[in-house]
Order: C-alpha cells, then structure tokens, then sequence
C-alpha cells in the first residue's frame, strides 16, 4: 500500500501542483466492500467539486497507463480535506499561520497532551504556538495532532 502511495505521489504531484493543487494525502483503502483510491488536495483558495472533478479527469487516464495497484480494481475518489482534518505538511502550517489551533501531543508536556492557541511559526523540529500570550514551543516529532480550532 505504501508503494502505491508512493508511485502515485511520484508520477502525478507535478501535474495536480500545475493544476494549482497540493496532494495532501493518498490513501488506498477498503471501502464499500472494494479498493477506493483516495486523494485530498487542497490550495490556497481553497477546493470545489469543480476542482475535484477537474483533477479526476486529469489523473484518471495516467492512472490507467500508471498502473499502481498492478491490475486490482478500484475506485478513484478526489475530495477537498475539509475543515476538521489534520494539519499534516508544511504548506498546511504555512497555510494557517496566525490561525487557532488545537493540538494534541503523544505524552504530557507541563502535565497537559492538549493545547489550544495561536500558530505562531514551526520549523522542521518545532510548531510554536502562542497560548494566552505566551509562546510554548512543541518538538514536531512529540506532536500527535494539530488541528484547526472551528467557530461557528
């Protein structure tokens, strides 16, 4: 599976960024009772099912000459990664610089797993967050979770 992943990152991430799309994730995963083959894409401005419909017409034929999953049927699926998905890459943080954010660590740091406040920057070792105005530094690898906070 994660070469699937990989081959598909590899041959088509050029063509969805020309698009103006990131690959947030690609997933292939039973679903319904078959193999979906999943990939979330977002930008800057944001995704529609126009986007997605134009990104799955795009890759579904290089998909047919690229031949991940070496035969085995599947279903291809393109989705926006809504608003409750975690912030995973860095153009994710990049993208919510200065936005309210939750994240949660794997074990305690000052007694806590969780936190709420302000991304203030990250690095390639940390994500610093500005929590009832003091700055609290988090090493990236301890991070479990970061996720935007959402105000309805």
């Amino acid at each position: 599976m994660a070469k699937i992943k990989q081959v598909c990152e590899e041959k088509l991430s050029g063509v969805i960024n020309e698009l103006g799309f990131d690959i947030v994730d690609i997933e292939y995963v039973k679903e319904n009772g078959g193999m979906s083959l999943i990939f979330t894409i977002d930008s800057d401005k944001g995704v529609t099912i126009d986007d997605c419909e134009l990104v799955s017409k795009t890759i579904d034929p290089m998909l047919e000459q690229i031949n991940p999953t070496e035969d085995k049927p599947y279903t291809l699926v393109v989705s926006s990664p809504g608003l409750d998905r975690p912030l995973k890459t860095d153009r994710d943080l990049k993208r919510n610089i200065g936005q309210e954010v939750e994240l949660t660590l794997f074990s305690k740091q000052d007694g806590k797993k969780n936190f709420t406040g302000v991304l203030e920057s990250f690095s390639e070792k940390d994500v610093t967050l500005n929590v009832d105005k003091n700055l609290l530094s988090f090493q990236r690898d301890k991070v479990a979770n970061i996720k935007l906070v959402i105000k309805f």
